[in-house]
């Protein structure tokens, strides 16, 4: 089973490198983040008809997550972070898919730091490790997938010296990472690639892609019960090459 994440950067815009990229890569599952489109102008036909089955929550302009399956039922969860009932940013959906429990999540930026939305971004972060915790507790197969907007350690950043101050890079989050590591969540990237560095993220700016100047955002956590049947993962990185890309690559996990 192929479980993949993609940061879209528009999932409008970007369609047909999103169609191209499924059809060539065929993954089982796919989360996608950053869908900036209202619920009603979300793709459906289109992905569909490239053999997916499809669940989403969208939000005009900003944010949205949607979660697709081919030839696997998507059972919906809930489709909102359980804690803050005023939080309208469509940031997390949650589904069970081959018994399976599918986490896709668009952690919060956070950015400019200090300021109220790294507070937001702390804030959400909380609220998340509840309920990963109520995964672990309950002994589910379970994955949190997406763009978690969090650089874990320093072999997943180009010049680290230069993101100290970042909200992607700042100790508080960093750390909020590693608990998640040590409560039995497992890094599939770094399960398979252990020192090798490995990003998933290219600003469109400076020829950063072209130098390789990256960062790794976006992450596949497999519960203490999945671990043992991860057989392999990457990172689609020649997709971020193609005109109109978004500015992330698709990331995957194999699983026997």
């Amino acid at each position: 089973m192929k479980i993949a994440t993609y940061n879209v950067n528009g999932v409008n815009g970007r369609l047909p490198v999103l169609l191209r990229w499924l059809k060539e890569s065929q993954p089982d599952v796919v989360c996608l983040q950053e869908l900036k489109c209202p619920q009603e102008k979300f793709p459906v036909k289109e992905i569909n008809a490239a053999g997916y089955n499809a669940i989403w929550k969208g939000q005009k302009s900003w944010n949205g997550v949607a979660i697709l399956a081919k030839n696997y039922e998507i059972q919906q969860v809930q489709n909102t972070l359980p804690g803050d009932e005023e939080d309208v940013q469509s940031r997390y959906i949650e589904a069970i898919i081959d018994q399976k429990v599918i986490c896709c999540l668009y952690l919060p930026n956070g950015n400019p730091y200090p300021g109220p939305k790294f507070d937001y971004k702390l804030a959400w972060i909380k609220r998340f490790k509840r309920r990963t915790n109520q995964l672990i507790k309950m002994e589910l197969p379970a994955i949190l997938i997406g763009d978690f907007n969090i650089i874990p350690t320093e072999l997943d950043v180009y010049k680290p010296e230069k993101w100290v101050d970042d909200a992607l890079f700042r100790t508080e989050v960093r750390k909020a990472y590693m608990e998640l590591e040590k409560k039995g969540w497992t890094d599939s990237i770094r399960k398979i690639f252990p020192k090798e560095q490995i990003f998933t993220f290219w600003d469109y700016l400076y020829h950063a892609y072209d130098r390789n100047a990256g960062i790794r955002l976006d992450h596949i956590l497999l519960s203490p019960y999945l671990t043992p049947q991860l057989k392999n993962a990457g990172v689609d990185k020649y997709v971020r090459g193609w005109e109109k890309s978004s500015d992330h690559a698709p990331t995957w996990i194999e699983l026997e």
